[in-house]
């Protein structure tokens, strides 16, 4: 089982608020459901830190308007009940993928080992990539209310400014694979960093390979906050 995991806050402020939280016995304990619950609008930008979120790098969007901020209280609970059964198909559909549960949301990554990879210099899918994608996208029919962020980022070897493009090809690649399979274009964003959010040691063979990858962030729409906050009050 791969983790679900609660990312600290990229604020200084916000660290703080979030630090005094996670100490608490009773959020130690919780799940990623109850921990939405407690911590509430004080983890507002945290997918940022696992997807980027320089804006002004690349995209069609900030990517703030994209993730908003966490929703508290007994509708946090239901949103975060249905995103934890939703990691997990993805989990039992994508085994190699890492799935990450965060905030309100879930990130996938995938990179050379996980099912979705280009070849070098290239960004069309390949046979393999579309088999795991194609499984990803029965998922997203399975779970209509969200949408879905795509975030194309490379390895630092050759020029910055052909790595930015092949980023933004790479991520739009994915998301036309996307429309063209029958999902609704409104649920899409597309994003792109080039080499600028490195996650590993671009200095060795292993972390470029893993730098070379594409994210996919999927959240809560206006539906399920909508439904879950009427639920919650009832």
């Amino acid at each position: 089982m791969k983790k679900y995991i609660k990312k600290s806050v990229i604020t200084f402020l916000s660290v703080i608020v979030v630090f005094g939280f996670i100490n608490c016995t009773a959020v130690k304990n919780a799940n990623n459901k109850q921990k939405g619950a407690v911590i509430g609008a004080a983890g507002g930008a945290i997918l940022g830190a696992i997807i980027g979120n320089n804006v002004g790098k690349g995209g069609n969007g900030e990517l703030g308007a994209v993730i908003g901020g966490v929703i508290g209280g007994g509708a946090g609970v239901l949103i975060g009940n249905k995103m934890d059964k939703q990691a997990q198909k993805i989990e039992e559909e994508i085994p190699g993928a890492e799935v990450e549960r965060v905030d309100d949301g879930i990130v996938i990554t995938f990179d050379e080992g996980s099912g979705v990879y280009f070849d070098t210099n290239k960004y069309n899918i390949n046979a393999a990539s579309q088999i795991t994608l194609n499984k990803l996208i029965g998922v997203f029919k399975e779970y209509p209310d969200t949408n879905i962020l795509v975030v194309g980022h490379t390895d630092s070897a050759g020029d910055a400014n052909y790595n930015m493009t092949l980023s933004k090809n790479r991520a739009y690649a994915v998301t036309g694979y996307f429309k063209n399979k029958g999902l609704s274009s409104g649920r899409f964003t597309t994003n792109w960093f080039g080499e600028t959010q490195p996650k590993h040691d671009n200095s060795t063979v292993e972390g470029r390979a893993k730098n070379r990858r594409v994210n996919i962030a999927i959240l809560p729409n206006e539906k399920m906050i909508k439904e879950a906050k009427a639920q919650a009050n009832n």
